[in-house]
């Protein structure tokens, strides 16, 4: 299906999506902070340490995974969640306490094999 030339994805595929954002750890801890309230790509890259390039970069790829909206707010762009339970369901995932084997995958989360 197919809303404003953007293809709508569910179940499955939303989950990869939201692997690959997470899987970049800049791109993590935008997701975190966008989940606490919505936010201008200057003040994120202030917060999180990172150049305005680089935050525009990773802000491009989170807009492509659906995951992320620009909400035009005068001369500026203010970005938030595209979907309030996806603050939600990162506050969930940030509870979760892991047990993993050290020899299978590395600390990164790519596993080894």
């Amino acid at each position: 299906m197919y809303f404003d030339g953007m293809e709508t994805l569910t179940q499955a595929p939303v989950l990869a999506r939201f692997g690959y954002a997470v899987s970049d750890p800049t791109r993590a801890r935008i997701l975190l902070a966008l989940s606490d309230a919505p936010s201008y790509p200057s003040d994120l890259a202030d917060s999180i340490g990172v150049s305005r390039q680089s935050m525009s970069n990773h802000l491009t790829c989170l807009r492509g995974c659906g995951l992320v909206v620009a909400v035009p707010d005068g001369r500026r762009t203010r970005y938030e969640l595209a979907d309030a339970r996806l603050g939600h369901a990162i506050k969930d995932l940030i509870g979760v306490v892991l047990a993993v084997d050290p020899a299978c995958c590395a600390p990164d989360g790519e596993c080894f094999g």
